[in-house]
C-alpha cells in the first residue's frame, strides 16, 4: 500500500506536468496562428507581384519586337553598304593597281602578286556579273599585263644570276681523292636563296594562275646556255693553265689520274747508238690541231679535257635537274630537262664523233697507234655509262642513246683498228734501207711493243671491245653458251683470253715478218744477229711488263719458245766463226815424225792456215764490230762463249806448232798471241771501240 506523502507527491508532480503540457500547447497554437498570417500575407504580396509582372510583361515584349526589327534593319542597311563597297571597289581596281603594275615586281615580288590577285579577283567578278562591262576588258588587259611583267621578270632573274659554274668548283665536283675516306660533297649552288624563291614563287604563280608554259621554255634555254658554258670554260681552263703550268685538276682535291694514257717514251737498248724513236699515240690526231712532232702534250690535254668533260657533264646535269625539280611542275620536269640538256650533250658527242673521225683517218693512213687515243675515252665512258643513265632517265630515246651510240662508234672503230694493225704487222714490206745495219732493234719491233704495252694499260676495254664485235670466231675461241647472247654478257675471263689470243697474234705475225726481213742481209751471221735482238728484246719486253701474264693465258710456253728461238740465233751467229776457226783444224795438217824436215808443200799448208786464221780474224772482227748486241747480259754472253771457243782452238793450234820450223819469218804468221786474240773478240758489238 503506498503511502499517503508518497501519492500527494506523485499527483502533485502530475498536476505540474500537465500544466506545462498545457503551456507548450496554448504557444504552439499562437505560433500557428501568427504562421497562417504570415502565409496570407505572403500570398497576398507574391499575388501582388504576379499580377504587375504581367503588366510589365504586357508593355515590354512588343518593345522588344521592335527593337529586334530595327537591329534587322540596320544590319541588312551595313551589309548592303559593304556589298556595295565592294562591288564599288571592283571598278577602282584598274586605278588602284596602276601605279605598283607599271613598275613592275622588281623588288617587291610579295606586293605585286597580291596586287595581281586583286585584278584577278575583278576579273572573275565582271565575267560572273557584268560580262559585256568595259571594265572587264580594262582589268582583264591589266591580268595580261603584270603577267607579262612576271615573266619578264623570271627571265631577268634567271638571266641575271644565272652564271657558268667556275672550272675549278667543277673539277673540285668530279674529283675523288682515293685516300680521303669520308670527302665532303660539293654542292652547286647556281642561284642565290632569295632569288631561287623568287623564281619558284613566280613559277608556281604561271602554273596555277598564267596557264602559260612558255616560261618553261625561257627556263631551259637560259639553263641550257649556262650549262654548255659551264662545260667550254672547263675545256678553256684546260686549254689555259695545262700547257703552262701543268695544273689539270683543282688544287682543292687532288686526284688520281685513271682514264688518262700513260705516255710511254720507248726506251733505247743498252750499247745501242741509234735512237729509236716510236711515234707517240698522240701523234695519230694531231693533224686535227695542225701540230707537228713533239706536240703530244696537246692532245693529252685535249684528251684529258674529254674525259673531265663528261664527267663534268654528268654532275652539272644532276645538279641542274635537282634545281629544275624546284620550279618547273613535276609532269613537265622531264621534257624540260631533255631540252636543257640538248645543247650540252650534242657538243659532247659531236666531240667524240670528231675523234672517233680523225682516228678512223689516221688508220686509213696506216697509223694505228691512233686506236690507242681511243681507250681511256672509251674506258670512262664505259665506266660512267651506268651514271649518265640514271642521270637520263626518263628522257626521250634518242637523248638516252647518244652515248651508247658513241660507245658502239668507238668499239667498232678500235676492232677494227687492232685487227688491221695485226695485219700490218704481218704485211710491213721488206725495205732494205729500212733495215738496221748493225742488226739491232728493228723499229717494227719496238713500236708493236709499245702498242701492246700502252694496250696493256687498258686491257679490260681492249678484251671488251674485241668481244663486243663479237670476234670470237676470228680466233676460234669456243664461246660459252652463257657468253653469247650479248657482248655485255661477255666475261671477264672471257675478254682476257680473247686479248691474250689478239697479243698473240700480233706477236706470230712480228715473228713471221722478223724472219721475212732477216733476209734482207747478205750476211747470214747478221741476219742471226738481228733475229737475236728482236727476239729478245720482245722476250725481254714482255718479262720487264705484265703483257707476260696476259700471253701465257693462252700460250703456256711463250717464254720458253722465245728463249729457244734466242739460242737458235746464237748458234746461227757461231757458225759464222768456223770459217776462221777451220783454219785451227788437224784437217791437212802434216804429220811429222822426229827429226824430220817439212817438205814445201807442208810448210805452205801451216802458212795457209795462220793466213787464214789471221785474215778471217781480222775480217770478222772488223765486220762484226759494228754490229749492235743492245743487251749487255746477252752481248757479254756471246762474247765470252765466242772467245773461249776461238781462244782454245787457237791455243792447241799454237802448241801443235810450237816446235815446227814452217819459216824464217814466224812473226809474218804468228801475227797474234791468243791474249790478243781475245781482246779482239772482247771489242765485237762495240761501236765505240
Amino acid at each position: 500500500m503506498i503511502p499517503t506523502e508518497d501519492a500527494s507527491a506523485r499527483k502533485r508532480e502530475i498536476e505540474e506536468k500537465l500544466k506545462q503540457e498545457q503551456e507548450t500547447l496554448s504557444f504552439i497554437r499562437e505560433n500557428l496562428e501568427k504562421s497562417d498570417q504570415l502565409t496570407k500575407g505572403m500570398v497576398s504580396i507574391l499575388s501582388s507581384f504576379e499580377s504587375r509582372l504581367m503588366q510589365l510583361e504586357n508593355s515590354i515584349i512588343p518593345v522588344h519586337k521592335q527593337t529586334e526589327n530595327l537591329q534587322r534593319l540596320q544590319e541588312n542597311v551595313d551589309k548592303t553598304l559593304s556589298c556595295m563597297d565592294h562591288v564599288i571597289s571592283y571598278y577602282h581596281v584598274a586605278k588602284d593597281t596602276d601605279r605598283i603594275i607599271r613598275e613592275g615586281p622588281t623588288g617587291r615580288l610579295d606586293e605585286y602578286l597580291a596586287c595581281i590577285a586583286k585584278i584577278q579577283k575583278a576579273v572573275e567578278y565582271f565575267q560572273d556579273n557584268n560580262p559585256d562591262s568595259p571594265e572587264l576588258n580594262t582589268v582583264k588587259a591589266r591580268f595580261e599585263k603584270g603577267k607579262e611583267l612576271l615573266e619578264a621578270e623570271f627571265r631577268s632573274l634567271l638571266t641575271r644570276y644565272s652564271k657558268p659554274v667556275p672550272p675549278i668548283l667543277i673539277l673540285d665536283t668530279i674529283s675523288v681523292d682515293e685516300d680521303m675516306e669520308l670527302q665532303e660533297e660539293v654542292v652547286l649552288e647556281h642561284l642565290p636563296e632569295a632569288v631561287l624563291q623568287d623564281i619558284i614563287c613566280i613559277s608556281g604563280w604561271l602554273v596555277e594562275y598564267g596557264r602559260n608554259q612558255d616560261f618553261m621554255n625561257v627556263y631551259y634555254q637560259i639553263r641550257s646556255s649556262q650549262l654548255d658554258r659551264s662545260i667550254k670554260g672547263l675545256k678553256e681552263h684546260f686549254r689555259k693553265n695545262s700547257a703552262s703550268s701543268g695544273i689539270l685538276y683543282s688544287p682543292a682535291v687532288q686526284t688520281k689520274r685513271k682514264d688518262t694514257p700513260t705516255k710511254k717514251v720507248p726506251k733505247r737498248p743498252a750499247g745501242h747508238d741509234h735512237d729509236l724513236r716510236v711515234k707517240h699515240p698522240s701523234d695519230a690526231l694531231n693533224e686535227k690541231h695542225g701540230a707537228a712532232a713533239g706536240k703530244d702534250d696537246v692532245l693529252d690535254i685535249e684528251i684529258d679535257s674529254y674525259i673531265h668533260c663528261i664527267s663534268a657533264f654528268v654532275k652539272l646535269a644532276q645538279s641542274e635537274y635537282a634545281l629544275l625539280t624546284e620550279i618547273i611542275p613535276e609532269h613537265h620536269q622531264k621534257k624540260t630537262f631533255d631540252s636543257l640538256i640538248q645543247e650540252a650533250l650534242n657538243n659532247l658527242m659531236l666531240e667524240g664523233d670528231n675523234i672517233v673521225f680523225a682516228a678512223r683517218r689516221a688508220i686509213e693512213r696506216r697509223d694505228y697507234s691512233a686506236i690507242l687515243t681511243i681507250f681511256p675515252i672509251l674506258r670512262h665512258l664505259k665506266m660512267n655509262k651506268s651514271e649518265f643513265d640514271s642521270t637520263l632517265q626518263g628522257t626521250a630515246a634518242s637523248t638516252k642513246n647518244k652515248m651508247p651510240t658513241l660507245i658502239n662508234s668507238m668499239e667498232m672503230i678500235g676492232a677494227k683498228a687492232l685487227e688491221e694493225f695485226a695485219d700490218s704487222i704481218k704485211n710491213d714490206p721488206d725495205k732494205e734501207y729500212n733495215m738496221p745495219k748493225d742488226g739491232t732493234v728493228h723499229e717494227l719491233t719496238s713500236n708493236a711493243i709499245l702498242f701492246l704495252q700502252q694496250l696493256l694499260d687498258f686491257h679490260e676495254t681492249a678484251g671488251a671491245m674485241l668481244a663486243s664485235q663479237v670476234l670470237g670466231d676470228t680466233y676460234n675461241i669456243p664461246l660459252d653458251p652463257r657468253e653469247t647472247s650479248s657482248a655485255s654478257s661477255y666475261t671477264s675471263d672471257f675478254n682476257k683470253r680473247l686479248l691474250s689470243t689478239y697479243i698473240c697474234k700480233v706477236l706470230g705475225n712480228l715473228q713471221l715478218n722478223l724472219l721475212s726481213k732477216s733476209k734482207v742481209y747478205e750476211d747470214s751471221a747478221l741476219s742471226a744477229i738481228f733475229l737475236h735482238n728482236n727476239y729478245n728484246y720482245i722476250l725481254k719486253s714482255l718479262e720487264k711488263s705484265e703483257l707476260i701474264q696476259l700471253v701465257t693465258v693462252t700460250q703456256k710456253r711463250a717464254e720458253n719458245s722465245y728463249r729457244e728461238l734466242i739460242e737458235q740465233q746464237i748458234d746461227m751467229y757461231q757458225r759464222s766463226w768456223l770459217k776462221v776457226t777451220e783454219h785451227l783444224a788437224d784437217r791437212n795438217m802434216p804429220v811429222l815424225q822426229p827429226g824430220a824436215k817439212l817438205k814445201d808443200k807442208e810448210r805452205q799448208v801451216i802458212k795457209d792456215k795462220f793466213k787464214g786464221f789471221n785474215d778471217g780474224l781480222e775480217e770478222l772482227c772488223k765486220t762484226q764490230k759494228g754490229w749492235a748486241i743492245p743487251d749487255k747480259d746477252q752481248r757479254d754472253f756471246i762474247r765470252q762463249q765466242q772467245r773461249r771457243v776461238v781462244s782454245d782452238a787457237y791455243r792447241s793450234f799454237l802448241q801443235r806448232c810450237a816446235n815446227i820450223s814452217f819459216t824464217k819469218n814466224p812473226e809474218k804468221y804468228h801475227k797474234y798471241r791468243p791474249e790478243e786474240v781475245e781482246e779482239m773478240i772482247e771489242k765485237l758489238f762495240d761501236t765505240s771501240a
